[in-house]
């Protein structure tokens, strides 16, 4: 927009600039008439088609529940779990289970030392378990 001042009467006159407007429209109109023949032919895809078979999933293994307790005493499924034996445990898991991985919840207490946390979800982690969930 250009304002300029009229010498005799001193107010400010304005007046708008349409060219850039023109050229923004007249590109928008060449890329339409360029673009408009491309989307009117059909491109084919290959979709599934329905089948009657019926896929069976195996039925999931029961969760393993890890607890740490706020004298960072691990417990498996209620029974207490030495934090050197917890990786061999979840590898034993793992393989016993392979393709089908139990659940891992893992329950800390807010006392719990961070320490015993990271060692937990390392020994997961080296364990390849794929599902673990955080509960109260």
């Amino acid at each position: 927009m250009a304002f300029s001042t009229a010498s005799n009467s001193g107010r400010p006159l304005a007046d708008i600039n349409v060219t850039p407007l023109v050229d923004v429209m007249l590109v928008l109109l060449i890329i339409f008439i360029v673009t408009a023949p491309m989307v009117a032919i059909p491109i084919p895809v290959d979709l599934p088609q329905r089948t009657e078979r019926i896929v069976e999933r195996p039925e999931p293994p029961p969760p393993i529940e890890l607890r740490v307790d706020a004298g960072n005493q691990l417990y498996w499924n209620g029974q207490p779990l030495a934090r050197a034996d917890m990786q061999s445990r979840l590898s034993e898991q793992a393989q016993v289970h392979a393709g089908n991985l139990p659940e891992l919840r893992i329950a800390a207490s807010p006392d719990a030392q961070y320490e015993v946390m990271a060692q937990v979800l390392a020994a997961a982690n080296n364990a390849q378990m794929e599902r673990i969930a955080f509960v109260q």
